[in-house]
């Protein structure tokens, strides 16, 4: 479906995601549109009492991305798009960077994975991260069934980056010009056939980490776009999920290695 929100709108929307007000916003994109102008022309675009945009304006100025012009009336102008961009990021990496220090000092001493339940994910942005981060903590042997379209560059990298640490993988469940991508990137993976088609079982992937994380997921045919995916979860080395897998794919290496 095409976008019908105008330039605008998006300029603002996105400038409010960043942390401005939603005046501040207004009043910006406002002076990007007249180039230079007073708060009477401002407030006739943006339709607010005069007063709101002094207030936004001085908001602006201190965080460098408006100049004022002390004249009679007073005249205002943006900076300009690069270094308006360039202060907005800075501001948004710096937010980032503090969220990710009070985030480390909150972390328990020792922490632990879940031993009981199993939790739901539903959606395929949250289900792919919920997999890449599991195998991002890998440290020595991963299973891996999937489906040639679940299986992107990120799984790749991910993979690949597993490889390097010395991890084992184990990985089925893609097609023969799949698993020819997966055996040039990734050598070191070990393909194994499956107990059955997986593919026609409407499953999406599979996943094993460490005998200490489990991950399912299936794709739901009824979604609007045929691509939904939901997945359960679980972690520790005593989960259900993850005993119960364990359990399976342990019998299933062992007899191919008696064989």
């Amino acid at each position: 479906m095409a976008n019908t929100q105008q330039p605008r709108e998006i300029a603002v929307a996105q400038l409010e995601q960043l942390g401005l007000t939603e005046y501040e916003a207004s009043t910006f994109v406002a002076l990007i549109q007249l180039g230079t102008g007073t708060a009477k022309e401002v407030a006739e675009i943006d339709h607010v009492p005069r007063t709101r945009v002094y207030d936004a304006v001085e908001s602006l100025h201190d965080r460098g991305l408006v100049d004022i012009q002390h004249s009679t009336p007073q005249t205002f102008t943006t900076v300009s798009h690069e270094t308006a961009l360039r202060k907005l990021r800075l501001d948004h990496e710096n937010l980032i960077a503090r969220l990710e220090d009070a985030l480390t000092q909150l972390d328990p001493a020792e922490p632990r994975r879940e031993e009981l339940g199993v939790w739901t994910t539903t959606g395929r942005k949250a289900v792919t991260s919920r997999a890449l981060e599991f195998i991002d903590d890998t440290d020595d042997e991963l299973v891996y069934m999937t489906v040639d379209e679940l299986l992107t560059e990120d799984h790749l990298d991910e993979l690949a980056a597993a490889a390097e640490r010395g991890v084992e993988i184990r990985l089925a469940g893609i097609s023969e010009e799949v698993q020819q991508r997966v055996q040039d990137r990734i050598p070191e993976a070990t393909l194994f056939e499956t107990l059955w088609d997986w593919e026609e079982a409407s499953a999406g992937s599979l996943l094993i980490t460490d005998d200490q994380t489990a991950l399912v997921s299936v794709l739901l045919p009824d979604s609007a776009d045929g691509s939904e995916e939901t997945a359960i979860w679980g972690a520790g080395e005593y989960n259900s999920l993850v005993v119960v897998l364990r359990a399976i794919f342990t019998w299933r290496f062992q007899r191919e290695d008696d064989e």
